[in-house]
């Protein structure tokens, strides 16, 4: 099958890539970052579009729109495929956004973090799709099957409640232990102190509910403790801020 990408980031890169690597040609790369798209066309073997024109004349099997979830409806009404089946990669976005470019459009988004400098090597990547019409469907999964062996179709309802759920859990959970790793550093300590104590709790949550695994001062309602950590914070007021926060839904969750 070939394909065509509109995007140079992190997900362009990793579809790219492993479609390359099955043998499926890339008919071209567009991006507003004409470095972005020399390196990823290089990558991919193959052309890269001077703008959106070339991108929309040149007809693929399927075409990938990997770009931020507002440029999606806004580079889509620039396009108007007549064959190629047109693919959005973002789960926060409708089907709907792209409706008018394509008769036959699709989402197809990797649950996953993805970074082009740290790509994952293995296939256990859980990706949702929808898809517009039975053509939409045949030739999205079949690109999907090469990309990972854990798919399932989810409507766009279900998408936004994933999307903040992914956000909380991975975006939330990472910037809390940056905001660790800043807290030893001003104090002097070792953040590897921290690593075992990390490592336990995402290895605990893969046996039982992370809700009945909840521990600390919040859960044990240990009201002095909160207040002197509370007033230990009140140089960073964002992480005093967040700490409150999270203190009250771990003393308010059933």
């Amino acid at each position: 099958m070939t394909f065509t990408i509109i995007g140079t980031g992190n997900i362009a890169w990793f579809i790219g890539n492993r479609l390359v690597a099955a043998r499926h040609l890339c008919k071209g790369v567009f991006g507003r970052n004409p470095d972005s798209v020399q390196q990823l066309a290089e990558a991919l073997l193959c052309e890269k579009f001077g703008d959106l024109k070339a991108a929309r004349e040149t007809e693929a099997d399927v075409c990938f729109l990997a770009v931020t979830d507002s440029a999606v409806p806004v580079v889509a009404a620039q396009l108007a495929y007549k064959k190629t089946v047109l693919v959005h990669t973002a789960g926060a976005v409708p089907l709907e956004a792209i409706a008018k470019a394509a008769p036959d459009t699709a989402v197809l988004w990797p649950v996953y973090s993805i970074l082009r400098t740290n790509q994952p090597t293995h296939r256990n990547i859980p990706t949702a799709w929808e898809a517009s019409s039975p053509k939409a469907e045949r030739f999205t999964l079949a690109m999907a099957h090469i990309i990972t062996d854990v798919l399932f179709e989810a409507k766009f309802e279900q998408r936004k409640w994933l999307h903040v759920s992914a956000v909380i859990a991975n975006n939330f959970t990472n910037h809390l232990i940056g905001i660790c790793e800043r807290i030893c550093k001003e104090n002097k300590l070792p953040f590897s102190t921290l690593e075992p104590i990390i490592d336990q709790t995402f290895s605990r949550i893969k046996a039982s509910s992370a809700r009945t695994l909840q521990t600390g001062p919040a859960a044990r309602g240990d009201v002095d403790t909160i207040n002197e950590q509370v007033a230990l914070l009140q140089g960073h007021p964002y992480w005093q801020n967040i700490y409150t926060a999270i203190t009250e839904s771990i003393k308010n969750t059933k």
